[in-house]
């Protein structure tokens, strides 16, 4: 029988291959698209879930685990308006999205259930905060399907 936290890093990492696998035949150029109803591009949608998943583990640690300009560019509120030269380009964010799970459980598997003073809705722990992001990842995953039906 799997370990919990092996089940959580095979999630993690399964919705991560299907995340990639929906924008696996994207071009850079409909990468960049903003269809009409829509705020953002995939493009922002993968840096953000990039982000989102560092982001939470920073706020519980108080780690730097990201260049700070990626807030700039992929944090809550932000659009592709406010991407310059030096935003990661959409195939570079496919890399780093590719590595991340493994980086995360490289840097955090043995400290998931490590306390730290409650986050947003109550998290204390890398673990609940996994389990988050997942959802959030799985939100995000949609909104590129629905943004790869207009584009």
């Amino acid at each position: 029988m799997l370990k919990r936290h092996e089940v959580l890093f095979n999630q993690l990492k399964t919705y991560r291959e299907e995340l990639l696998a929906v924008v696996n035949d994207v071009s850079e150029e409909a990468a960049e698209i903003i269809p009409k109803g829509f705020h953002n591009n995939i493009r922002w949608n993968l840096g953000h879930v990039y982000l989102d998943q560092y982001l939470w583990i920073k706020v519980l640690t108080k780690e730097d685990l990201y260049p700070e300009s990626m807030e700039k560019w992929f944090g809550f509120g932000t659009s592709p308006s406010n991407f310059d030269d030096e935003a990661p380009t959409f195939e570079e964010l496919k890399t780093l999205l590719k590595q991340q799970p493994d980086a995360i459980k490289d840097s955090f598997g043995e400290r998931l259930e490590e306390e730290y003073p409650p986050a947003e809705m109550g998290m204390s722990t890398i673990e609940q905060v996994l389990i988050r992001t997942i959802f959030h990842e799985g939100m995000h995953t949609q909104a590129i399907m629905d943004i790869k039906k207009f584009i």
